[in-house]
């Protein structure tokens, strides 16, 4: 995986705690380097920037999912699949709840980042098919709730309009198997107005692209520009949207979360509903409020299952409970245009608000867990934002940014620093701005009220509908907070200095819509619906005394806010901080004031700084345990003892590290860097040694394997030579690695599969030396040649005779003779050759060149004595003429064994890997009647059935041989001790040396065809042209004999007698 890294393209640095200067521009110049480079993930320690790049990036595959699995942040470049890995390890590890706290601006990519972190969770954990649905469920989630909760806005083609903190529930076992939603604070006043440039929420659109025909029917649905709710800011279509396709997805994801077929016609119902509704308008006559076109009335009544007259008396009038004198009577109100239209907004914005609820209660439902183990809880919730006109929504939203940044700040840079204090760690603290009173400024209940508690008391005493509210609060306000250093008033509001920048309100509406109250009228209305689920929207009972204030829309958030943040306060943290690099929502397009804005209030440098000037990287040493020897594989002392040991083991300077009571702060990443290079160097050094063993496995395997099936061949075909069988087969017999003048003819990499010196024999029977060599390209036929001219004259060169590709050789002919003499066919014009093995007589035809050439050749194969060819040459015949070889069907011994050798030591012994025959052991007994010629098979084998070449491996002494190169010093000769220099004193009065031994009486003795190196101590080693005394033959092929004063066993068919 680390490799993985190295490969990489670097640009900038991966973790901004690595820049030589902490600046807000070198941060900025970091990340557009970063994200010009399509890097769009970037670390500050633990915490993820994420740069939103506007279109699709290629690094999201399974490729990724299998590579950050596991593996350690600093192993592979940043990515979000290596946090949510962090994560999904901490809860296994720890048995802590974790949660994601994904924060920016609108439109910075915190929702595409939601899902990717779900999305992963999903590939890497596993579970049955229970677990699966609830997999499915999670993931289904997404395109129903965006459809419902996000709409285009202008800083954002996808953004939410509402506030969502998604727990994914775990059993013990990793797996999910349950879930829970919160959701915060939908943007209602969007259902009835959008500003310019903007649209409604995105489900309007999809059932408007995405309906059959019959549905549009039954709802009535036209086109966008129809619609009131639709038409006022002249927006119907985003850029990469396919509302079509987007309904498809809505549609099947409320089939999987299992909504039923009936609810989910009633759920576009109510969505066309509002719409129709919306078109209902109003006059002024007589200052009261009539509908102006009551047609427009019976289609959205039909779709919400109400009477149209009690709809029409229920918009325009409302029952008002009058008290005099202990008694209370109800009477009929009838509305102005204004209060009119009012009152019909009131009534779309409830049924959508309502019906966004269900959907998200009808998700928890689907995935509810009786009882909680392990949790990841996703906050994906509405981004910080400024637009021309802020109003009471964005107030809201604005506030819950402020809370997030104020646990951001709580626990990164204050719990990091108390972190230092608490382990005893020398520390200078680090100023940062600390947003909690631009918190309070909002929430605080008393000494001074905040703004929300001010706006509280205003909408308590506010009886009707007007601008006067409004105008009290902004006094109130004034009055309350207006000397507060983050407050100033304007002319239409109030000015409040957030930790993003200063935002202006408009007061305009703050009272009305902090007032959330839904009229009694309106809820009566709808609960007479025929349609069930309609009704169900609205469980109120009217019948019941109201007591105490009504609940308004700040102490609701407020709360969920407050609730919100004991609920994280409770999980391990991790953060993505995402920015958003320009407002044209083009790929690589960087606007440098923007994003050194959203650095300076995310609070990067002050991140940088206390993650810098601390101890910025804490780590687990049992990792770095691998470098020396007294850690490896365990070490046997206090940790903290061991921990100094390893520091100390590459150098690390005292001042680079400080040990606390329960963890080691290492300060530089250099230093760190230097652990992890001696690390990887280890690692390095394993992983050769690894290779290289498996690399001489497979090789030896697959040339085992070739030359079991070239052995295939020829069974019951043709006759064996004896030094041919249990031989190993080394391929270059030519050593071509120490002769480059035959190796230039071949490409640069080429391998090679066999190469030797052959005879060739041209058509009239003469004879010249060739070296041939065989790749997977073809055969190449290398001769030599008297250089001519040149500085060189006179000298033998070697010279490429003949390249024959593989395509051009159209056969082999063999005899059935044990001769080495193979014919090669070409394919010429209307000549079609084939493979042809005969007993006595191979006919071949040659190529027509000057006169009496062409025509064919005949090779004759006669029976004579010892195993030799004579070759005798006879006009366009030549007779070779061989004694008998081995039978047709002899073939390699599956386990032959050395003589003398217990059943008890075979079990142990290990074939030899030499350059020449394999041959392993057995009793001299049990080996005493087999021969050569005794046939082992009937009839040859299936592949299938191939005999292997391995035998049974145990334990035993390595060999002293080119294969065991390690440290071999403990052999040389031990420095004198006391004995010595005693002898040194006595050397002169040494007896005379004993008369030399008599030499042996001279026997056989054989040389050396090929290098053999012994295998087991028994066994004795020579190299090529050695020559040596034969003590004795077998007729298993192993034979004894002696070299260098040793006697040992060795295959017999590796030497010649002489």
């Amino acid at each position: 995986l680390g490799s993985q890294h190295q490969n990489v393209k670097q640009s900038g640095v991966d973790d901004m705690v690595l820049l030589s200067k902490i600046t807000e521009d070198a941060i900025v110049e970091n990340l557009k380097k970063r994200y010009m480079d399509d890097y769009i993930f970037t670390y500050i320690g633990p915490v993820l920037i994420s740069v939103n790049p506007f279109k699709q990036m290629p690094y999201f595959t399974e490729r990724e999912i299998e590579l950050y699995q596991g593996a350690a942040q600093y192993e592979n470049p940043p990515h979000i699949y290596a946090l949510t890995d962090n994560m999904y390890r901490n809860m296994m590890i720890d048995g802590e709840n974790q949660c994601v706290i994904i924060s920016g601006e609108s439109g910075a990519g915190k929702t595409v980042a939601a899902k990717y972190i779900m999305g992963y969770i999903s590939k890497v954990s596993g579970g049955g098919s229970k677990v699966q649905h609830v997999k499915d469920i999670i993931l289904q989630s997404n395109p129903l709730l965006e459809a419902f909760g996000n709409a285009k806005t202008v800083r954002n083609n996808n953004s939410s309009r509402f506030g969502k903190y998604f727990e994914i529930q775990f059993s013990r076992g990793g797996e999910p198997d349950g879930g829970k939603i919160s959701n915060f604070l939908l943007e209602k006043s969007r259902v009835v107005s959008q500003n310019e440039n903007e649209r409604n929420f995105h489900i309007y659109y999809q059932l408007m692209e995405g309906a059959n025909a019959q549905q549009k029917e039954r709802l009535g649905i036209m086109t966008p520009d129809y619609y009131y709710y639709l038409n006022q800011s002249g927006t119907y279509k985003v850029d990469g949207t396919n509302d079509s396709k987007d309904f498809h997805e809505t549609m099947e994801a409320m089939q999987v979360i299992g909504i039923p077929g009936d609810i989910q016609g009633q759920v576009l119902q109510i969505v066309a509903g509002i719409l129709h509704l919306g078109n209902i308008s109003f006059i002024e006559a007589g200052n009261y409020g009539q509908v102006e076109s009551t047609d427009l009335l019976a289609f959205p009544a039909y779709l919400l299952g109400i009477d149209d007259s009690r709809l029409q008396e229920k918009l325009t009038s409302r029952k008002m409970d009058s008290k005099w004198g202990g008694k209370s009577e109800s009477i009929n109100v009838t509305l102005n245009q204004e209060q009119a239209t009012y009152t019909r907004d009131a009534l779309a914005k409830a049924l959508y608000a309502r019906l966004f609820d269900y959907l998200v209660e009808a998700i928890n439902k689907a995935i509810q867990k009786p009882y909680e183990e392990f949790s990841i809880g996703v906050l994906d919730i509405y981004g910080f934002e400024i637009f021309q006109r802020n109003g009471f929504e964005q107030f809201c939203i604005n506030f819950v940014n402020e809370k997030l940044q104020q646990i951001f700040i709580e626990l990164t840079l204050k719990a990091e620093q108390e972190e230092y204090v608490q382990e005893g760690i020398k520390w200078t603290p680090i100023e940062y701005f600390n947003n909690k009173i631009v918190c309070d400024l909002i929430e605080n209940k008393l000494s001074p009220p905040g703004v929300m508690s001010v706006l509280d008391d205003v909408c308590a005493t506010m009886h009707a509908k007007g601008d006067g509210a409004d105008d009290t609060l902004l006094q109130k306000l004034q009055a309350a907070v207006g000397t507060h250093e983050h407050f100033n008033s304007w002319n239409k509001g109030f000015v409040i200095h957030h930790y993003a920048g200063k935002v202006s309100y408009d007061i305009h509406g703050f009272c009305e819509r902090n007032r959330d109250v839904l009229f009694p009228d309106l809820i009566e209305l709808m609960q007479s619906s025929e349609i069930d689920f309609i009704q169900s929207l609205f469980p109120e009972n009217l019948n019941t005394d109201k007591k105490g204030r009504p609940t308004t829309a700040s102490s609701k958030i407020k709360k969920q806010a407050n609730d919100l943040v004991n609920t994280l306060m409770k999980c391990t943290p991790h953060y993505i901080r995402c920015i958003k690099p320009n407002e044209t929502k083009r790929p690589k397009d960087w606007e440098e004031s923007r994003v050194k804005h959203q650095v300076e209030y995310l609070g990067l440098r002050e991140n940088i700084r206390v993650r810098r000037a601390g101890f910025a990287y804490r780590r687990v040493f049992n990792k770095y345990a691998i470098l020396t020897a007294e850690t490896w594989p365990q070490w046997r002392g206090p940790e903290q003892q061991g921990v100094l040991h390893l520091l100390r083991s590459v150098n690390m300077d005292n001042d680079q590290y400080q040990m606390g009571h329960n963890k080691v702060f290492v300060k530089n990443p250099e230093s760190l860097f230097l652990l992890e290079e001696m690390r990887e160097r280890k690692f390095d050094t394993f992983a050769r040694i690894i290779q290289k063993a498996w690399r001489r496995y497979i090789s030896r395997k697959k040339y085992e394997q070739m030359r079991e099936e070239a052995s295939d061949i020829l069974y019951n075909s043709k006759e064996r030579r004896k030094n041919s069988i249990n031989r190993n087969f080394v391929g270059d017999y030519l050593g071509l690695e120490q002769r480059p003048e035959l190796r230039q003819f071949l490409g640069k990499r080429e391998r090679v599969d066999f190469a030797d010196s052959v005879n060739k024999f041209d058509r009239r029977f003469k004879s010249v030396k060739r070296d041939l060599i065989l790749t997977p390209k073809g055969i190449y036929l290398i001769g030599r040649e008297k250089v001519k001219k040149g500085p060189e004259k006179g000298q033998i060169k070697e010279v490429l005779k003949r390249k024959l590709e593989f395509g051009s050789i159209s056969g082999v002919s063999l005899s059935g003779t044990h001769s080495r003499f193979f014919i090669r066919h070409h394919t010429h014009k209307n000549i079609v050759h084939q493979h042809t093995v005969l007993l006595c007589r191979l006919e071949f035809r040659v190529k027509k060149e000057g006169w009496g050439g062409g025509g064919s050749r005949v090779l004759v194969f006669q029976r004579g004595q010892g195993d030799l060819a004579q070759l005798k040459p006879g006009g366009k015949t030549l007779t070779v003429t061989i004694g008998d070889g081995l039978p047709k069907s002899s073939s390699e011994l599956k386990d032959p064994v050395k003589p003398g050798l217990s059943p008890s030591r075979l079990s142990c012994h290990r074939k030899t890997f030499n350059g020449a025959p394999k041959f392993s052991t057995a009793s001299r007994r049990q080996q005493s009647n087999i021969t050569y010629s005794s046939p082992q098979r009937q009839g040859p084998p299936p592949s299938a059935a191939l005999p292997k070449l391995s035998f049974k491996k145990g334990p035993r002494a390595p060999a002293h041989n080119q294969y065991n190169q390690g440290n071999m010093d403990f052999l040389n000769v031990p420095e004198v001790g006391m004995s010595g220099q005693q002898r040194k004193k006595s050397i002169g009065q040494r007896p005379p040396p004993a008369p030399k031994p008599q030499p042996r009486p001279a026997g056989p003795r054989c040389r050396a065809l090929y290098q053999y190196i012994g295998q087991d101590t028994d066994e004795i080693s020579f190299e090529v042209n050695d020559v040596f005394d034969l003590v004795k033959e077998d007729p298993s092929g192993w034979w004894t004999g002696r070299i260098h004063g040793r006697e040992g066993l060795f295959p017999g068919n590796y030497v010649e007698k002489i």
